[in-house]
């Protein structure tokens, strides 16, 4: 059995590496668990059928060798044994490993297909995923690149250890069959053997034996008959029957005819008995008998059942998947590749690239004749580049004919491939580049076969939008504490982090304010920030631009010019502040549920364009739209005073019982700590805003989660804590 499974296993591996390898599909390459069944069965059906007969001939020889003490019983039973045992390897063993496996691969399916789609992935994305990783993949280690053949015990299972535990079982049997052959002469001589123990049961294969009574009572009806017929008298005489107990060969110590052997006369005429079974199957009927015996036969089936489930998990473990021509050859295999879909399936993640309408060169194929570089140059220039191979694209990228940010706009070519999959060539080149380029290759070779995803992602919300030069995305873990009780309502509060021990610990706090009846929040400040920068040639005009500006005519313009660009953003104030020729205008505003960074950008320069054309200050200059008066992303006084965006102030009253049993800590203790550490510790150390344990990882990871600018959290994160007892 463990021989067949690895055989499965290693076809249905076979086949995996030769489908990826190969561009299109091969439809005589199985795809199936029954299909590797059959090419298991055909490479190394005949190797097993021809041990099971070479085992079943040394078994039938020791039964009909004539040895005494069992030896031949045990020999019947084990060759009758392996006949049935090859039967079933081939017949009900196959359905089950069938069974099995494909119950394996479902189970597989459906587990992956769930974790991509709990991470966002779209069903039909994930399902493709999960089909095409249906088979076992190549694990490989860090010594030689090879999957490690790791027994459950921790120690290697080599090849050669089934069949040197095979030969030393022949040995074995060969040696005491030796023994028991030598030793029968001096057992004969020795003494009257006792014959074995036969029972009545009648051997289904030989005739039945005749019946004394039954024989003289035809034999009479005959001679009576007879006479009848012929017209004769006829005197029978029955004589009492006389019974005959067949001895024991060698029971007669006096039994020796000149030329006979142990192997000779009586054995010879007990050969057919002795083969089809007869009494050996009778003693061994007899034997199941005893009680003590019978409990031996269980434990040994137990036994037995136990070791063929290792074997089996044995096979699935010391599989190894056959390896490549490029590491056959020693050389470095293709880190970067990529599988094409069908062109009727409409697939939207990435590294699913559709087939060409004009099929392009194989990527990296070992039977791909590279071209030269004046050859690659002039495609290129060309507008050809989507049909080079990706190590000639690689190859133009470090030597700075491709500009590595131009990647996506060089391969697109709808003639090609999609969109989509052209941005993730494009990636997958770009990484090859990086870790190829000499004057960085000491710290970044390892990114072309780092661990890195880049793979299943829809690039083109990314390309031109939030990100250049992509190498690929960093998955982060989404973890959710609460719910949480807020102003009545619950809440569940998402976290994106790496941070062990956060969510656990904001969970814990949520299960405290909720025991306490919850959180009570008001509002008091609600208004982003912008503040640009304008310049005068003079301190005079400079003056009289900040007086404008805080007049009431001067708000009321502003606000006119700057709500009329937006639905939602509305000017609530202005403050201004005068450095030398420098006007600082600091506009807070209103943006709805929106941060609304861009939409205040757009009010400001409209505001500031009017300003500058239409009420009298044609001599201002705008130096920058921000001019860090909002103040944006960095630790400012004037954002902890007057605020940026919302302001909230949160108050939840907790229990002493609660502080006790939930925080495992003490009221005194805690207002202690927070007066020590987060108020007298923060004034000693300069802090601005920072009169808290650590506001700013909760603030990051729910702005992670959420998809807001982390660097945000600078001034999101400036609080104070207060507790009093």
């Amino acid at each position: 059995p463990i021989i067949l499974t690895k055989a499965v296993l290693s076809a249905s591996l076979t086949t995996e590496r030769r489908s990826n390898m190969s561009s299109q599909k091969d439809a005589k390459s199985p795809r199936t668990i029954q299909s590797a069944l059959n090419v298991a069965v055909h490479e190394r059906g005949f190797a097993i059928v021809r041990d099971y007969c070479i085992e079943i001939a040394i078994l039938a020889a020791g039964a009909a060798s004539g040895v005494q003490g069992g030896l031949r019983q045990f020999c019947f039973l084990a060759a009758w044994i392996l006949a049935f045992d090859c039967v079933l390897l081939f017949t009900f063993y196959t359905a089950i490993l069938s069974v099995k496996l494909e119950i394996n691969r479902i189970k597989r399916h459906v587990t992956l297909r769930r974790a991509l789609e709990e991470d966002g992935v779209s069903r039909r994305v994930a399902e493709n995923v999960a089909s095409r990783n249906d088979w076992p993949r190549q694990d490989i280690n860090d010594d030689d690149g090879i999957q490690g053949e790791q027994s459950p015990f921790g120690k290697k299972v080599r090849d050669s250890s089934v069949p040197k535990f095979k030969v030393l079982m022949v040995t074995g049997f060969v040696v005491l069959n030796t023994i028991n052959l030598c030793t029968i002469p001096f057992r004969a001589k020795g003494g009257n053997a006792p014959p074995p123990a036969v029972s009545g049961i009648p051997n289904v294969l030989t005739p039945p034996p005749m019946d004394p009574f039954k024989v003289a009572q035809n034999g009479l009806d005959h001679i009576h008959n007879k006479s009848k017929r012929e017209g004769l008298h006829t005197i029978a005489t029955v004589l009492p029957p006389i019974k005959y107990d067949l001895g024991f060969p060698f029971a007669d110590d006096d039994y020796d005819e000149p030329g006979s052997s142990a192997l000779d006369a009586d054995y010879a005429d007990q050969l057919l008995d002795v083969v089809v079974g007869g009494k050996v199957l009778e003693g061994i009927l007899k034997s199941l008998e005893d009680p003590v015996l019978s409990k031996w036969i269980i434990v040994a089936l137990t036994m037995s059942l136990v070791l063929n489930g290792y074997l089996f998990n044995a096979a699935r473990w010391s599989i190894k998947e056959p390896r490549s021509v490029h590491e056959q050859d020693g050389q470095v295999p293709p880190a970067i590749t990529y599988q094409r879909a069908e062109p009727e399936q409409e697939v939207y993640g990435n590294g699913h690239v559709v087939e060409p309408k004009e099929k392009p060169q194989d990527q990296l194929a070992s039977d791909v004749t590279v071209r030269g570089p004046l050859e690659c140059e002039q495609m290129l220039s060309e507008r050809k580049a989507a049909f080079l191979h990706d190590v000639e694209l690689m190859e133009l990228a470090v030597r700075g004919k491709i500009p590595g940010y131009a990647l996506e706009k060089t391969l697109e070519n709808t003639k090609v491939m999609s969109r989509l999959d052209s941005l993730t060539r494009a990636v997958k080149i770009r990484r090859a580049m990086v870790s190829r380029t000499p004057a960085t290759t000491e710290t970044t070779n390892q990114l072309e076969r780092s661990k890195v995803p880049y793979l299943d992602y829809n690039y083109e919300n990314v390309h031109g939008a939030c990100c250049e030069n992509v190498i690929g995305y960093m998955p982060i873990p989404l973890g959710a504490a609460g719910p949480l009780v807020i102003d009545g309502q619950h809440y569940y509060i998402p976290m994106a982090t790496t941070e062990g021990v956060l969510v656990a610990s904001t969970n814990r706090g949520c299960k405290a304010i909720n025991a306490a009846g919850g959180a009570t929040t008001v509002l008091t400040g609600d208004g982003m920030t912008r503040g640009p920068c304008v310049g005068f040639d003079t301190l005079t005009r400079a003056g009289a631009a900040k007086v404008w500006l805080d007049s009431d005519e001067g708000q009321k313009i502003m606000k006119r010019e700057f709500n009329s660009t937006s639905r939602f953003a509305r000017l609530q104030s202005l403050k201004t502040a005068l450095a030398g020729t420098y006007l600082y205008i600091r506009f807070k505003t209103t943006t709805g549920d929106a941060m609304g960074m861009n939409m205040i950008s757009k009010g400001t320069e409209c505001a500031l364009n009017y300003m500058m054309k239409e009420a009298g200050f044609e001599d201002m200059s705008i130096i920058s739209v921000s001019g860090n008066y909002c103040t944006d992303k960095k630790p400012a006084a004037i954002n902890w005073i007057d605020g940026r965006g919302k302001s909230v102030v949160a108050e939840a009253i907790i229990p002493g019982s609660v502080v006790r049993s939930v925080l495992k800590s003490d009221v005194n203790a805690l207002v202690e700590l927070n007066t020590s550490k987060n108020l007298i510790g923060s004034a000693m150390a300069g802090s601005i805003g920072g009169f808290n344990a650590h506001a700013a990882n909760i603030v990051t990871a729910i702005f992670l989660a959420t998809g807001q600018d982390p660097a945000q959290n600078v001034e999101s994160a400036n609080c104070i804590t207060v507790m009093r007892k």
